[in-house]
């Protein structure tokens, strides 16, 4: 009685599964908001969303439709050309037609008796990054679920090659020695979060990381980084990785990368560079010469739900030498007996921190496919050209400052109003949640050394020109509004 409710290869199932999808496709395209959003509170999102989770009997798919509508009515449009504030990519069509494939086949990457084709496909596209980023013939990696995962793998691998080279110690069988204490992650003042994070669960503390200098473009400082390693040593903390940002959140900041990997290489120390949002420059002709020197990294983090497009999450960590993978490698009898190892079996879990794993290469492979090397070269262009020219606009408003020249696709910016900077911070932040709560943009804000700023993040392709010349006038309409009402 219940074999209508899976795939299977019969022609019943097969009609099903075309009327659930046909119908899903329905229901997204038909409810699909023509504002980036609905400007519904967070209060009313809540009445909205019922409580009943498993109902006694299954609903009739009326209802079930009703609960997706809702759904989709009540999202941020990642596609809508007035979304603008983050990372965060409107997906192509060849990748969504190949998430219906990976969520039909629900492969699980831990093993290759539940995803042999898939393991297959991955270790050779795998090789295929690490040749297009220029690492060795020892490289290896895995896909990763974003750059959180990716930094943080980085940064574990580090500190356990550190232990090894230094104390002949691992960390997976011992633990972390006392002396762990005085390890040290360098990067720059404006890199990711997450390398606090990555410190603070790998046992080493925040206080464990040390943020260099920036210049006036915010990338990090060479000299700056000098003089930290060498006044680390005179205090008796030991550099143990240094973490290179290859496009910043808020900037596109890419850091001299040959300048750090020589720091590096000198110092012994291991190079994560942390290019989530820029390494999609490796992809465009015009603008892959600004990743000179990620070769040399030992480890490379890459997000493909940034500026290629991909549904979340499809993302990749690249190694240098794959033998540091050892440190995370465990075996399971049930799942990848070391056996199949010698026999050259792929269980791809020993490079990996997790068990269940998407498939998530192969949306990767169909888009790639279905783009070509010019096309898609031509979409990341076109998105840094769009801040450009966002830039140009902002430049030229006698009430809107530019922090900075845009270095990828990112635009940070404010507007200025009279009156004391508490003020001007306020206007600013009432123009991004007006904006919101009206659906008509979604536009991002950060602060920039004490400052409350506005962020545009272009990342839709099909964006105009025009279209960017109409959000930066609903920022200033708002904010002379918000000025206007303040004085009163």
């Amino acid at each position: 009685m219940f074999e209508s409710e899976f795939l299977t290869s019969g022609g019943d199932a097969k009609k099903a599964y075309e009327r659930l999808i046909h119908r899903a496709a329905e229901i997204v395209c038909g409810t699909l908001p023509t504002q980036p959003y609905s400007g519904r509170s967070p209060r009313a999102l809540l009445e909205a969303v019922p409580l009943d989770f498993l109902p006694d009997m299954e609903r009739p798919w009326e209802e079930i439709a009703s609960i997706l509508r809702t759904v989709v009515a009540n999202s941020a449009i990642v596609s809508h050309p007035n979304t603008a504030a983050h990372l965060h990519c409107p997906p192509l069509l060849a990748a969504l037609a190949a998430e219906v494939a990976i969520t039909a086949l629900n492969q699980s990457m831990d093993s290759f008796d539940q995803a042999p084709i898939a393991s297959v496909v991955e270790q050779k596209m795998i090789r295929w990054l690490c040749e297009m980023t220029g690492l060795p013939g020892t490289a290896d990696g895995t896909f990763t679920t974003g750059g959180s995962q990716s930094n943080y793998m980085g940064l574990l691998l580090a500190r356990d090659a550190f232990l090894q080279k230094h104390w002949k110690l691992s960390a997976q069988k011992s633990g972390l020695p006392t002396e762990a204490r005085r390890l040290r992650i360098l990067c720059s003042e404006v890199a990711h979060f997450t390398v606090e994070k990555s410190a603070s669960q790998l046992g080493l503390g925040t206080e464990a990381v040390v943020r260099v200098e920036v210049d006036q473009r915010f990338r990090m400082k060479p000299d700056d980084l000098r003089e930290h390693l060498a006044s680390m040593r005179l205090k008796g903390f030991l550099p143990a990785a240094i973490v290179a940002t290859a496009g910043t959140t808020d900037f596109g900041s890419v850091d001299p990368l040959s300048k750090i990997s020589t720091l590096a290489r000198e110092s012994g120390i291991w190079l994560h560079v942390d290019a989530a949002y820029g390494g999609a420059l490796l992809f465009s002709a015009q603008h892959r010469n600004r990743l000179a020197a990620i070769e040399a990294a030992d480890s490379v983090a890459i997000d493909f739900h940034k500026l290629l497009w991909q549904p979340i999450p499809c993302s990749v960590f690249l190694l240098r030498d794959a033998k540091h993978f050892d440190s995370i490698k465990l075996y399971a009898d049930y799942l990848n007996p070391e056996l199949q190892e010698e026999e050259g079996i792929p269980n791809l879990v020993t490079t990996s921190l997790l068990t269940s794993r998407r498939f998530d290469a192969l949306k990767l492979w169909i888009s790639l496919q279905s783009l070509g090397r010019k096309k898609l070269a031509a979409m990341i262009d076109r998105t840094i050209a769009l801040a450009n020219h966002a830039a140009e606009v902002i430049r030229a408003a006698d009430d809107l400052e530019l922090l900075c020249e845009p270095q990828l696709s990112t635009v940070v910016f404010r507007y200025l109003a009279g009156g004391a900077q508490s003020d001007v911070d306020r206007i600013n932040t009432e123009i991004r949640q007006r904006l919101f709560d009206r659906g008509v943009a979604v536009v991002g804000h950060t602060r920039v050394r004490g400052r409350q700023c506005l962020k545009f993040t272009c990342m839709n392709p099909t964006a105009t020109e025009a279209h960017m010349e109409a959000v930066i006038e609903l920022v200033r309409s708002e904010g002379q509004r918000s000025t206007a009402e303040g004085s009163i």
